[in-house]
């Protein structure tokens, strides 16, 4: 039996890649790991192993440990400590047999690293919002002179390693941004932009040593829980939208070659549009699936089974077209302790009742 071992069982974005592969037609044996046992326990993987946060001292221990025993013929991660750590000691993963389908690891390291990617990103003339990285209080003084848009408001984000909008706050008031940055100590982490719209838009792709074998677009409308959030961004899109454009789709590559000449794995462009209407990346989402990659899988593209497929079997998918296989405006709708839906415009027209 083929087995395949997904980190962070449980959580949302690995369970999406869990039961995308529990659909595929090969039927492998799907295992699950995690640090947080009250998540794994609702993991649809078939075995669950405890293991502690990767950047502790004995996640690698504890990782090797789980490889030898089950044997997986491929291991994957889900959220971007994990990646980093795992790609740290991939060659004793690979050690064990186990195979894994990543990008080299200065590429991860760039990618996980907002400022960096943000120079990569501008070196390549990709257009981005000016960063300024801050220091000290006369950096966040120089980013509200200089970044500051008609209200004087910037964009401030933690650039170290974690999704889901880590640290981020729109503000215009200078001592609310010094407390903000106080609090989380976040003097040399902290980055600040000019502000973006709040219309988002994500390319998901697959690469196979330099080639594309897949990416598909989806436009994002509201977060879950965003009215709770600083910055109205929790990183849990409400509803998706499938659709396709090809400035999107030039950026996005052009993107991901800023940091990868022959890009390898899973590559997620975030991208936010600016008042000139031109998207503009703000992070790369590297060697994971975004959390509603089902609605991929539900609408036809399972794109976890063809990643698998290329990494253990080496088979390519056949497609009618790499880019954005899936028909425009499919929408999928989630919400808290409720199954998410796969549906369009017309369908919930149909179903909701208007008096």
């Amino acid at each position: 039996m083929v087995k395949i071992l997904i980190a962070g069982a449980g959580g949302a974005p690995s369970e999406g890649v869990i039961n995308s592969l529990l659909k595929s037609k090969k039927q492998e044996e799907i295992i699950g790991m995690g640090s947080e046992p009250t998540d794994l326990v609702l993991s649809n993987a078939k075995r669950k192993y405890y293991v502690p946060y990767a950047n502790t001292k004995e996640y690698k221990d504890c990782l090797l440990k789980i490889l030898n025993k089950e044997k997986p013929d491929l291991i994957h991660f889900q959220n971007d400590l994990e990646v980093y750590h795992a790609s740290l000691i991939r060659d004793e993963i690979l050690n064990t047999g186990t195979k894994i389908f990543m990008p080299e690891h200065e590429v991860i390291d760039t990618c996980v690293h907002k400022w960096k990617s943000y120079l990569k990103f501008k070196e390549a003339g990709v257009t981005v919002p000016k960063n300024l990285m801050i220091n000290n209080e006369e950096d966040l003084k120089r980013a509200f002179a200089e970044l500051g848009d008609n209200d004087g408001k910037i964009w401030l984000r933690a650039a170290s390693i974690g999704g889901g909008g880590k640290g981020s706050i729109p503000t215009n008031d200078f001592d609310l941004a010094k407390c903000w940055i106080n609090r989380v100590n976040g003097w040399g982490d902290f980055i600040a932009a000019e502000m973006l719209t709040p219309d988002t838009i994500t390319w998901l792709s697959i690469w196979y040593e330099g080639e594309l074998v897949v990416a598909q677009t989806r436009k994002r409308a509201g977060w879950i829980h965003g009215n709770r959030s600083a910055s109205g961004v929790t990183g849990v899109t409400k509803v998706g939208q499938t659709c396709s454009d090809s400035v999107v789709d030039d950026i996005a590559m052009k993107t991901i070659y800023s940091v990868s000449s022959k890009p390898h794995g899973i590559f997620g462009v975030d991208m936010a549009y600016d008042k000139n209407g031109i998207p503009n990346p703000t992070e790369i989402n590297i060697s994971r699936f975004f959390t509603t990659v089902l609605f991929f899988t539900q609408a036809g593209l399972n794109m976890p089974e063809i990643f698998k497929d290329l990494a253990i079997y080496g088979e390519h998918p056949i497609l009618e077209r790499k880019l954005n296989p899936l028909p425009n405006g499919l929408l999928w709708l989630r919400g808290m302790d409720t199954a998410p839906r796969l549906m369009t415009h017309s369908e919930i027209e149909k179903e909701v009742i208007v008096l």
